[in-house]
């Protein structure tokens, strides 16, 4: 019987995946619950099981194409595999030989409970992948801590999973024998999902020793009937089709360990997986170098975006070493620049999803830019009079950033066309909730986490939102949700230096808010004592970027002006507690 293999929900709003490598070719044979691919989404890089044993007969979707969940990836054949086809096979020639060797009915009953622990599993208390924080649909196995046969307590470690936001242990859930490990060591499983069995120590020995006896039975089936064609002809296919039943045991056990033993060398036997690996590549990280701090040194995350942080320290730190001695005319190249000059390298899935997410919103939208200058001389002192009681109070550092939120959220409120998306029917929603998105530069990419309901939280509260959010990124914890409902974005472009930008909106929203650079020069002010002189000022340009077609210059400007006069007033004294 063919079984489809589909591409699964793989989060919230997560509507597509790209295929990235198979790790089966057709006409291999695949186990149940075996890797048999991985895919790469712009929010999750994982590995889809087999859903069932049996030959992987056609591969639907090609390596590096990209398909919407509930696609048809492959198809598997399982009925050479021994699932339904082999017990009916037999049927057929114990019906033609009961009458004359009576004995072979008697085995019947074994060899029909001897498939049981590759496909319904040993009879006991099933050991289920628990939920591991919101918004977490699946889990890693990395290390089974007990192996069949061995006794277990109640609440005993039983087993190591990984998750992109936590790495635990899992413990049985009652005492008793380990009689089967269905989900094997690196293998990727769904919340709820069975990962093992543990019964009464008398079931063990039962389960080990009906696949042992199962082959010799069925090559003595053919012997006592060589006068009769047909039997021959179906007991044939089924000796091969037999074969693959003991070894679900043994492969789904040692399977997993196949798949990590290419990095082995690398990583001196330390257990890495597979996201681990490939975040190490694009980061440049070298994992013999890196120790772990998960459970039995297995290599985390964040070992490795430590040890990339470290890294970019360490070559900041030579660069002015290393500038006394050079002449005027040598150029100090980073070693990830060095790395890339002169190749030709595949886009990565977060950067095809931005490339796509921009080229949408060109398309789409007839978008236009306005610029305006704030003075926010009297905000930065009203900062750096506050920023240390604030870091007591609150337990995060006071940023210029806090504010510019605050005033583009409180604006949003009155200027609800700036707040909006165009629907594909051509109606206009408006939305009853600011819900800011914050444009951060990443290693991966550029990533826009959301404040939720920005337009009621104070000046604190979108303070240690915005540190949450930020720490999210740097760690890669970000989940779906960090990342969706967003209705307007701000993209702090002025944090690398530039004075302003022509930003392209998130589409499809329709207005996205740009903060240039923060400099202090020279600007014609009107003193109230003075008339018109020259002061030293802190100025900043702010654009605003909108889609022409639902917003005119006239709301743009309105909604710039607002945020202006917010700003230069600076009235934010209460909510700093001065």
């Amino acid at each position: 019987m063919a079984v489809s293999v589909t591409l699964p929900a793989l989060g919230e709003s997560v509507t597509e995946g790209t295929v990235t490598r198979w790790l089966k070719a057709e006409g291999e044979q695949v186990e149940a619950d075996e890797p048999l691919l991985e895919v790469s989404t712009d929010k999750v890089d994982t590995e889809i099981p087999a859903p069932a044993a049996g030959v992987l007969s056609s591969i639907k979707v090609a390596e590096d194409e990209t398909v919407e969940v509930g696609t048809e990836l492959a198809v598997i054949d399982d009925g050479s595999g021994g699932g339904e086809s082999a017990p009916a096979a037999q049927a057929e020639p114990e019906q033609e030989s009961a009458p004359e060797p009576e004995p072979e009915q008697a085995p019947e009953p074994e060899q029909k409970s001897a498939p049981a622990p590759s496909g319904g599993g040993a009879e006991g208390t099933d050991v289920t992948l628990p939920a591991l924080g919101e918004s977490v649909t699946e889990g890693t196995v990395t290390r089974w801590l007990k192996e069949v046969g061995e006794e277990v307590e109640a609440d005993e470690p039983l087993l190591e999973v990984s998750t992109d936001k936590v790495d635990t242990e899992i413990p049985a859930p009652v005492a008793g024998t380990l009689l089967e490990i269905v989900v094997g060591e690196d293998e990727t499983a769904e919340v709820g999902a069975r990962l093992a069995v543990i019964g009464s120590a008398d079931a063990a020995p039962a389960q080990q020793e009906q696949p042992k006896e199962e082959a010799p039975k069925q090559e003595e089936a053919p012997a006592p009937e060589p006068e009769q064609a047909p039997a021959p002809k179906q007991e044939a296919p089924a000796e091969p089709k037999a074969e693959p039943k003991p070894e679900p045991k043994a492969p789904t056990q040692q399977a997993a360990p196949a798949q990590p033993a290419a990095p082995a060398p690398a990583t001196d036997g330390a257990y890495v997986t597979p996201l681990v690996r490939k975040l190490a590549g694009e980061t440049g990280v070298d994992l013999s170098s890196v120790k772990g701090s998960g459970v039995g040194g297995r290599i985390r995350k964040q070992d490795v975006l430590a040890a990339a942080e470290a890294q970019k320290q360490q070559q900041s730190a030579a660069a002015p070493a290393a500038s006394p001695s050079a002449s005027s005319s040598t150029v100090e190249i980073p070693a990830a620049a060095a790395e890339l000059r002169g190749k030709t390298v595949k886009m990565t899935r977060i950067r095809k999803v931005i490339a796509e997410n921009m080229m949408k919103a060109m398309r789409n939208q007839a978008q236009l830019s306005s610029v305006i200058e704030v003075d926010v001389t009297k905000l930065m002192k009203l900062r750096a009079r506050a920023k240390e009681s604030f870091l007591a109070r609150e337990g995060v550092k006071l940023s210029p950033m806090p504010f510019f939120v605050k005033a583009a959220a409180e604006a949003l409120k009155a200027h609800p066309v700036i707040n909006a998306r165009i629907n594909d029917d051509s109606t206009v929603t408006y939305h009853d909730v600011e819900n800011v998105g914050i444009a951060v530069d990443s290693e991966k990419g550029l990533m826009v986490p959301v404040i939720k309901d920005a337009g009621d939280l104070s000046l604190a509260g979108i303070a240690r939102k915005t540190a949450e959010l930020a720490g999210k990124v740097r760690t890669g914890k970000l989940s779906p949700d960090d990342m969706s409902g967003g209705t307007f974005t701000i993209s702090n472009t002025g944090s690398r230096g530039a004075l302003f930008d022509t930003i392209i909106v998130n589409y499809p929203q329709v207005a996205e808010l740009g903060i240039g650079a923060t400099v202090r020069r020279p600007v014609v002010v009107n003193h109230p004592d003075l008339g018109e002189t020259i002061a030293i000022r802190d100025m900043v340009y702010l654009t605003l970027s909108y889609d022409h077609q639902l917003v005119d210059g006239a709301d743009a400007a309105r909604y710039l002006g607002a945020i202006k006069a917010r700003l230069e007033a600076g009235e934010f004294e209460g909510e700093l507690g001065l």
